[in-house]
């Protein structure tokens, strides 16, 4: 398998015009407005709070009602872009998210029902976004370059992430907390404008595609065809498959919760100001964007040079869960914001090297149905930011403290490590 790697990637080369990589950043882009919409509430939920009388318990089921509605449409949205093309579901999903986002405003002013019932919709919007984007990745890209392509995707949260938490306080401090949704919601609607206009379900039906692209394309593509028909209970009874599921979950339990907690910690626990709560929190999603690309380029590296798909990931996945927890262990000890950062941007970007691990892996084990399989890992996936996320909240309120919060994420990391280095797999198997 590894002879025709070199020579794909240099045809890749020739291609004087490649519109996969325009793909690519479209739906890049697709994802950093996925975590802009999902985040923004992490910081906003601090003067919201404070508005509408919210206690710790209150603002976990606020936090964590985006996951109630993102649940549910994984494994049909995965189906339906594996089976029709992800360019509808993906610009479908974005539609509905960025008209939830807009709606957050006057929800929250309603009730507190009304609030939950908008991000439950945004959930719903956005649970299609990953399994399109994989289901594209396996029409659009090269064998030889998915690793990093998927990385850069995923690395597409903490743009997203980075941007909400650099924005939403300067937003929030001179319009209001109101006007973050509505500035992301516009930007959502915009992008939708933007895919339709240029994207295409695969580069058969693009307009933009020299014909040099489509046969690159097109052959690499032959190579990984299988059976349309959906081979449930080999799916099902799959290690490789459960090792991902496992390893996907056991990741988002801790991003989660770093993610939507991460700064409201800050300001209990240090007394920050909202001003330096958004910039202390975005810390640890740039290092995780720089270590989530880096991992995506070596992954592909290693492989050039003769270790198998197997090694790799296993290898990346370990390092990502080992150094994930083991810094959050250190985390109550610390005395400083500084320190405490520190200590989750450890974390946090070791996690992220899990996206050229098991975020990939979908695409080795069954790359024909490659957006059914990221739809089943991020359903099972989803159900951390539903417990996990509302479960810290019932920590800090009984405790008054997050240290058990942190004990709990590596406890699970711990857990994902065993699994995926017993079960996980690099090889075909669907």
């Amino acid at each position: 398998m590894s002879a025709p790697v070199p020579s794909r990637r240099t045809a890749a080369r020739r291609t004087p015009r490649s519109e996969r990589y325009w793909i690519v950043a479209l739906f890049f882009l697709s994802t950093a407005l996925c975590y802009i919409d999902r985040v923004s509430i992490s910081v906003a939920i601090i003067p919201l709070a404070a508005a509408y009388h919210f206690d710790a318990a209150a603002q976990g089921i606020v936090l964590s009602a985006f996951f109630w509605g993102y649940i549910w449409p994984q494994l049909l949205g995965g189906w339906m872009a594996d089976r029709f093309g992800g360019y509808s579901v993906l610009a479908f999903g974005v539609a509905i998210w960025s008209l939830a986002t807009l709606l957050t405003p006057p929800a929250a002013a309603l009730s507190l029902g009304a609030l939950l019932a908008a991000r439950v919709m945004l959930g719903l919007g956005e649970g299609v976004n990953f399994p399109a984007i994989h289901s594209l990745t396996a029409r659009w890209t090269l064998t030889a370059e998915r690793a990093r392509v998927i990385a850069l995707n995923f690395s597409g949260m903490y743009v997203g992430t980075v941007l909400a938490l650099t924005a939403a306080p300067w937003i929030i401090l001179h319009f209001g907390w109101p006007a973050v949704f509505y500035i992301s919601g516009a930007a959502g609607a915009l992008w939708v404008g933007a895919w339709l206009a240029r994207a295409a379900a695969s580069p058969e039906a693009s307009r933009r595609v020299t014909s040099e692209e489509l046969a690159l394309i097109v052959d690499n593509r032959a190579a990984d065809a299988r059976a349309t028909s959906v081979p449930w209970a080999r799916i099902l009874g799959e290690p490789a498959v459960w090792a991902i599921v496992l390893a996907h979950f056991c990741s988002n339990f801790g991003f989660n919760i770093l993610l939507l907690w991460l700064p409201t910690y800050l300001k209990h626990t240090f007394g920050l100001t909202l001003e330096r709560v958004g910039l202390f929190s975005l810390i640890p999603w740039i290092a995780t964007f720089v270590a989530i690309n880096l991992s995506g380029w070596t992954s592909d590296w290693m492989l050039t040079r003769g270790f198998t798909c197997t090694f790799v990931r296993k290898l990346t996945q370990g390092v990502a869960f080992l150094l994930g927890a083991l810094p959050l262990i250190a985390i109550p000890a610390a005395h400083s914001p500084g320190a405490a950062v520190a200590f989750v941007t450890l974390s946090a970007s070791a996690n992220g090297l899990s996206q050229s691990a098991y975020g990939v892996n979908h695409l080795d084990v069954g790359p024909s149905y490659a957006g059914i399989l990221m739809g089943i890992s991020n359903t099972i996936a989803t159900i951390p930011g539903i417990i996990g996320v509302a479960a810290a909240g019932l920590i800090v309120q009984v405790t008054q403290s997050f240290a058990g919060v942190f004990y709990m994420i590596a406890a699970v990391y711990a857990l994902g490590l065993v699994g995926y280095l017993a079960w996980g797999s690099g090889e075909r198997k669907l």
